[in-house]
Formats: C-alpha cells, structure tokens, sequence
C-alpha cells in the first residue's frame, strides 16, 4: 500500500513522494479506545471468546480451552516476577486491544506479565500434557509452577510446551512474561506502530490467539502432519511426523481419505517414511467448488513384516519397504489418532487453453490446468475492538461470504498471518488466498521506488526473518486455499529478494511465488506485480517469463460519518468521496480498465484496496465496524462478471 507525501504532517515518520518508510520515535501514544465496534465484538464474553477447535487440519478429541480471564501486570522489562497483579485480561485479545479490558500501551522498555491456574483432567493421567499459544507478540518465556519451562521468539506463529514435567496434582500456576519492541525492532510485525497514523495501525503486544492443552501418548505421538496434492498424479503426499524418530520395524501409520463415510484411499506405511494415497477420479477443489477429503492418520504397532531376517539383509528400496508395511499386520489399538482433511487442486503458471490475449506468448495463472482469473480485495484483518484478533468464527466467515457473494474469488492476506481457523474458512468457503509474509523494518533498511538496490540487512535480522517465514510456510502448508507466497511489499524492509523467492519456491514447489508485491521488481519469483493507484490503473508491462499481476489498485475513500475510527482526524483514501453515487461511479471507472487488461493482455490478477476500512484510512467496501455496505452486493458481482468469462 502506498502513501503519498501530502495527505498528512508526519510525526516520527520518513515520507517519501511516492512511498513511505517508518523512522519510529519511542513515544508510545494511549491506545484509542475503539469507539465503534462490529456487532460480533460487542457480543463478546470470557465464556464465548474462541470457543472453537483451533486446529481444525489436526484434531484430537481431548483438549481444553484456556481462554478467558488471566491476571495480568505490566512492569519494567527488568523488573522480576511480580507477586502482586494489575487486574484481569481477556485472552486472547492483545494488551492495547478494547474487548481485552486492558487497553494499555506496552512500550519496549516494559514487560507484560499473564498468570492464571489450571488444572489436568483426570483421565488424561499417563499421557503428557502439550501446552499451546496460538500466537503471542513478540518475546515470551512461560513458567509453570515456578520452573522456567522454556521461551518463544516470533509473533506470528503458533508453538507449544511440553509441560508434563512440572505438572502437579490439583491447580498449576501459568505465568507468562510477554517483550514487544513492536517498531523500536526490526522484527516482522505488519503494520503495527507505536505511533498509529495514516496507514500504520495499533500496536498488538501479548497474547492475541487461542491458548489450549491437549494430552498426547507417553511413548510417542504425532507431531505434524503435512498434506501435498499431486493432481496430474491424481494423489496426495503425505509425511506424518512423530515427536521423535521411530528406528524401529514395528512402528507405523495407517492413513485413510473418506469422502463423507465412504473410504476413498488407504495405506499402510512405516513410520519416516512419505506415503501416497491415490484417488480415483478425484474431485478437485476451487472456489466454485471446494471439496474437501475427510483424513484420518493413526500411530500403530504392526508385526515387523520381515520377521526375523537380520537388519543388514533386509530390502532398502522404498518399493519392496512400502510393499511389505502396506501388508503388515496392525496390533493393538492406535497409540495417537489424529483427524483432517485435504484438497486436490493445482497452481501453476502456464500458457493456458481458451487464453485470448494480444500479447504474445504472455503466462497467466493456472487453476487445475486452467486459466482462472483471480479477483480480489487487500484484506488486512483487523478489528476497531479486537485489532489482529478476528472476534468469532461468525466474524470472519460474514466477510469471505460479502466477498464471495461480491464477485471475489481470492483475497491478499496483507502482511498478516491468521488464526488457523480463518483459512479453514476459507477451505471450506471457497476462497483463493494470496499469504503475505508480514514486515519488519526500521529507517536505512527499506527502499524507495526506483531505488537500483536493496539495503542491506544485519544477519540477526536476516535470520529472524526467514525463520519466521518458514515457519509461516509450515504451519499453513497444509490449507489448499493458499495459492501464493507473497515475500515482499512495497520495499518494506527488502532484502535478498531474488535469493529468498528462489529459496520459497523450492521450499514449496506447490505454489507460485510473488517475490515483490509493488515497486522495484528484480525479475524474481514467477509474479511482476504492479501497484497503481491512479484514478484509472495503469497496464503492467508484459512478460514471456512471468504472469503480470496488479496487486494493488483502487483505495476508495468514503468515510461514512458515524462508523469512523477518528471523525476528528483526517480520514484517508487515494481517492475521496462523499456520496455512494460517486464512490460506485469511480468504482466501475476502474474496474473497467481492469475487464480491459483482462481481455486484451492477459492480465492474470487484481487486488483492489480494501476489504474494509481500517483506523483512519476508509476505502474500505465495508466500514471498519462491517455495518455498511458502501458498493450493493448484487451491484458489485455485476460489475466483476467479465472477469470470469
């Protein structure tokens, strides 16, 4: 998203004429409290908050919620434990969050401290006891019992405990010490300032997913689970992961692919070992239809298929291995069973057939071997109340429902990383997921357009980044939705561009690459991804060796009086207006050039900006508390509907 020099006085910020790079003063602004909110968050409750499954691609049946009232206390970051408590908080809502309760500020020199008790179900006794976080910003170590029990660095991705050791019976104390430099660090954080302005939002510091126990089998359990469909093969990867390695010919998993209650695909295979289950005539997911398998992955003893033959004459070619455990004998009942699901679809880039374009040997995006325009908003996820945090499953299913209904069959997940629960919505829904790896900069490592170089970056900072985008890459492996890895955007905080996209890429060959959304593109990745504000967009360039993309356009303003953040700031679009005549008007202006870039030039894609209004910027088509719908429904399907002939 671009910002222009003009449309503010910048406080503790760098403008650029064209683009904007953050220099972030320390000072830390009192957290607004929001003064509109979506009716989902004005529902909100310590008995309803996130009350669903959180891992809805690994379930087991036991587990226990822990969301809801924690104390809370904020100290100095060098100050120790504390005894004494503040007051009570609602996780999972951040610190500086209105449904939270808190609505406090945390600066980089703080420490924000979580307690609470709990205790383990009886009938989970013998089994070891798994503590998860959703996502907690930034730094944070837990102590249980008082026994310091381990640490996290990252804000974006869920990580566990294994807290078994310092469990005793009756309550156990949690206490969770939470640091955020927020934009005193380089660390990825979105668009997260201390100072919130312009296109820079509220801070999130602390917990801001779903905190959950679950117990696992003592001897060994399943870890990971990691689905990868092969369409033009007509099956599935799977690699199942245990806590620990199994060396060992008695230990196995037994997958199974159900469609509904009918078995569709089952096998049998060694523990360590990748399986394949193949699927006649699959049924393959898009967003006109997205179907999904039902999956099953059991932790079993088999009897060792070779007997007594030595371990050093025994076959080690997978063929004869596979061969012998898809016939091995099960004993016993499953050690650990965990439940799923999975998609058959394919992204690819290609010369697709029915493409009519003008330009010359022009690769366009590919869904399942054909050519699928993609058409959606930037979509930033956050709430007036809640900020990162989605308020309900309810919530966010309302909006990829506005969407879909709307003519939008993708949307950028615009440096943000959701809950799990979001982008099985989106499997279940039907909607195409561009993943943003979220920003982290500070002034001297950003560019600007035209740049010729990136800045360079310290290796802490290199290495913080790309952990964090692999372990994004990781953990959302699984949901077919996300068709694309977006590495950069706009400069902010680009580095090694070509390096990173070639290493995505090969990390995850499945899906296409956008190594730099917007700006000063280094011929990476297999996306050139425009950004063009004009009233009318401009045309990106073509390319024989990559897709052309415009992934972002449009920023509509209408600030909609009585569903503003801020009615006394300067509310902000890169075009304004006053009247849902003149916004549908400009509206149909440049999606006329978009239906046009589309028939004439193969145009693969378009992002327009925004799903909904966010703090003081208000070219959303929703407003920031999803009460008004600026565009009609039935007005804005019309007007997308060339797009998908």
């Amino acid at each position: 998203m671009r910002f222009n020099q003009s449309l503010f006085t910048p406080l503790g910020l760098l403008l650029l004429t064209t683009g904007l790079a953050v220099t972030q003063s320390p000072a830390q602004n009192t957290p607004r409290t929001a003064p509109i909110m979506s009716r989902w968050e004005k529902q909100l409750t310590p008995e309803n908050a996130w009350r669903e499954y959180p891992r809805p691609q690994m379930v087991r049946k036991q587990w226990q919620n822990l969301n809801g009232m924690w104390d809370y206390a904020i100290t100095a970051k060098t100050a120790p434990q504390p005894t004494d408590f503040s007051g009570q908080i609602l996780v999972p809502f951040s610190v500086e969050s209105t449904v939270s309760k808190v609505n406090k500020s945390l600066t980089a020199e703080q420490r924000l401290w979580y307690r609470r008790t709990v205790s383990v179900p009886a009938d989970w006794a013998g089994q070891r006891v798994l503590l998860h976080f959703g996502a907690v910003d930034y730094e944070c170590s837990l102590w249980v019992n008082g026994g310091l029990v381990g640490s996290h660095t990252g804000g974006s991705d869920a990580f566990s405990f294994d807290i078994t050791d310092y469990l005793k019976d009756g309550q156990n104390q949690l206490v969770l010490g939470v640091l955020d430099p927020t934009s005193t660090g380089e660390q990825p954080r979105g668009k997260q300032l201390m100072n919130p302005n312009g296109i820079w939002y509220t801070p999130v510091s602390g917990i801001w997913q779903t905190v959950w126990m679950e117990p696992v089998a003592k001897q060994t359990y399943i870890e990971e689970v990691k689905l990868t469909p092969e369409l033009d093969a007509g099956r599935v990867r799977v690699d199942v992961l245990l806590d620990k390695p199994a060396n060992n010919y008695t230990t196995a998993i037994r997958l199974t692919a159900m469609d509904g209650s009918q078995t569709v695909a089952t096998t049998l295979v060694r523990a360590g070992r990748s399986a394949y289950l193949t699927l006649k005539n699959p049924k393959l997911w898009s967003p006109d239809s997205p179907f999904l398998y039902d999956f099953k992955a059991e932790l079993v003893t088999v009897t060792d298929p070779f007997g007594d033959t030595p371990r050093n004459k025994r076959p080690r070619q997978d063929d004869a291995l596979n061969k012998a455990f898809a016939g091995a004998t099960v004993t016993g009942s499953p050690l650990d069973v965990v439940t799923g699901y999975f998609a058959m679809r394919k992204i690819a880039t290609g010369r697709g057939p029915g493409v009519g374009t003008s330009v010359a040997n022009q690769p366009v995006l590919l869904l399942n071997n054909k050519f699928v325009f993609q058409n959606g908003p930037l979509d930033q996820g956050w709430w007036p109340g809640s900020l990162l945090t989605p308020p309900s499953d309810e919530a966010m299913a309302f909006e990829i429902d506005f969407l879909k209904k709307s003519g939008f069959n993708m949307l950028r997940k615009h440096i943000k990383v959701e809950p799990d629960r979001y982008y099985y919505l989106c499997d279940k829904m039907g909607m195409l997921v561009w993943q943003d790896m979220p920003s982290g900069f500070l002034e001297g490592q950003n560019e600007a357009p035209g740049d010729q170089s990136e800045p360079i970056r310290r290796s802490k900072g290199k290495e913080q980044f790309e952990l964090e985008l692999r372990r994004m890459m990781n953990r959302l492996h699984n949901h077919p939705s996300i068709v694309t890895w977006v590495v950069h955007n706009e400069g902010w905080g680009q580095y090694d561009n070509k390096r990173l996209a070639d290493w995505v890429k090969a990390l995850d060959p499945s899906r296409t690459v956008n190594a730099s959304s917007g700006w000063n593109d280094l011929g990476a990745g297999d996306f050139y991804d425009i950004h063009t504000y004009e009233p009318e967009p401009n045309a990106p360039a073509p390319k024989t060796d990559r897709v052309v993309v415009i992934g972002e356009f449009g920023g509509i303003g209408w600030p909609v009086q009585g569903h503003l953040w801020n009615p006394e700031m300067r509310n902000w679009g890169y075009q304004t207006y006053q009247s849902a005549d003149e916004v549908l008007k400009a509206y149909q202006k440049k999606y006329a050039k978009i239906v046009e870039y589309y028939q004439k030039q193969a145009l693969s894609a378009a992002v327009y900006t925004q799903t909904t209004d966010v703090e003081g910027e208000v070219n959303g088509l929703l407003t920031y508390d999803r009460e008004v719908i600026k565009i009609p429904i039935e007005t804005l399907k019309k007007i997308h509907a060339p797009l998908f002939k």
